[in-house]
């Protein structure tokens, strides 16, 4: 009989809903499931949220008080998806109470938080992740495997982008992500941090970094009402505004353990870009290049390749390739975020039945927000900042 896991979700907003939609379609496409996740209770900041996230995403119950949650005998996961200043203090108390945890990205706001959370799960024995989901988008895993198997060879240089266009109108609303005291750090940990976790995937770890980091828009509009406002067409130029604290652009020389170096780019502020998360890895023997605004394909050219066929081609994932037997049965028919989130969920549930420490993990999480920090310090001293 699959064993039945139940879910406490702490958050309820746009991160509940694609973690909800993972948890109930996860066994649809990974079956027999390793598990099958109950949702039990979700947690938000009103009564009203918590009840219309309970009827919208099918809990069993809501609630406004996740300490409580966390501590009932009846919960096995808890699933945090809160603004970045309240992941430490519910991820310890998650640990304390014995139970497995997955946390949205960035794990903490400074490498010293997420040291705090790391040494809580650690010290409990409950198995961890954090949810940089976009390692998991099959044509990314497929990248990973064509390294791992030395398909390109040595590798010698990464290039890495994030690019958005929703802050980039000054009248977008004041948005959470915009103030470091809930932050920790803007572009940098909101998006920044992701192609950190996809260069660490595919290349190896980073040990220094030379980073220039801008805000460009000094105030935003203040939002009205309790709900917060991510996308800058919810525009209110007419109220009064209030300071930006936090970065909206980055870019950064890094240095990998491995040898290899490249530069990772991040900005919230490039109109006409929606989520452009890219890489291009160049290695001895052949590159690979991988656009997410195309996420089912990979672009691959192989130094053996003969003579007359030298150039990029294009491979469309599917069965053949990770992940895709538990998928769509035809290469290219379709995949997409929710895609990701769903294997994300699998591999979380998969590791908490077998009691192993899936990837990536709070110690993943740490060390991930320990590079922010080392990008954020370069670019206030306009040095090489060196992660030991």
């Amino acid at each position: 009989m699959t064993k039945v896991l139940n879910i406490a979700m702490i958050g309820g907003g746009f991160m509940g809903k694609a973690h909800a939609m993972a948890y109930a379609t996860m066994p649809m496409f990974f079956w027999p499931a390793p598990a099958r996740p109950r949702l039990k209770t979700i947690v938000d900041v009103t009564a009203d949220l918590a009840e219309t996230g309970r009827q919208r995403y099918g809990f069993d119950e809501a609630s406004t008080d996740w300490r409580s949650v966390v501590a009932r005998d009846d919960i096995d996961v808890v699933d945090i998806v809160t603004p970045n200043d309240s992941h430490a203090e519910i991820a310890i108390a998650a640990a304390e109470a014995g139970k497995h945890i997955i946390c949205e990205k960035p794990l903490a706001r400074t490498g010293a938080e997420a040291k705090t959370m790391l040494d809580a799960v650690e010290k409990a024995g409950v198995v961890h992740m954090v949810a940089f989901n976009y390692r998991r988008t099959p044509a990314v895993a497929l990248a990973k495997k064509f390294i791992s198997e030395g398909r390109i060879g040595r590798i010698l240089s990464f290039r890495g982008t994030y690019l958005q266009d929703w802050s980039a109108d000054p009248n977008g609303p004041l948005s959470w992500r915009f103030q470091k005291k809930i932050a920790g750090s803007g572009a940098v940990g909101d998006i920044g941090t992701h192609v950190v976790d996809l260069a660490r995937y595919l290349v190896g770890e980073i040990v220094a970094v030379n980073a220039l980091v801008k805000t460009h828009i000094g105030s935003r509009p203040v939002q009205s009402g309790g709900f917060d406002q991510l996308a800058a067409s919810d525009r209110s130029g007419k109220g009064p505004r209030a300071p930006v604290d936090v970065d909206d652009e980055m870019i950064a020389l890094v240095k990998f353990a491995g040898g290899a170096f490249g530069s990772i780019e991040a900005t919230r502020n490039a109109y006409g870009r929606n989520n452009f998360i890219t890489f291009e890895i160049h290695g001895d023997q052949g590159s690979i290049a991988f656009n997410y605004e195309r996420l089912a394909e990979l672009q691959v050219m192989f130094a053996s390749d003969p003579a007359d066929a030298r150039g990029f081609r294009t491979v469309y994932t599917g069965p053949a390739h990770p992940y895709g037997a538990a998928l769509w049965p035809i290469p290219a028919l379709g995949t997409g975020y929710g895609e990701t989130k769903i294997i994300e969920c699998h591999d979380i549930l998969s590791a908490v039945v077998k009691g192993e420490t899936p990837s990536p993990n709070f110690r993943d999480g740490y060390q991930i927000s320990r590079i922010a920090d080392a990008i954020l310090r370069s670019g206030e001293e306009q040095n090489w900042a060196f992660i030991e």
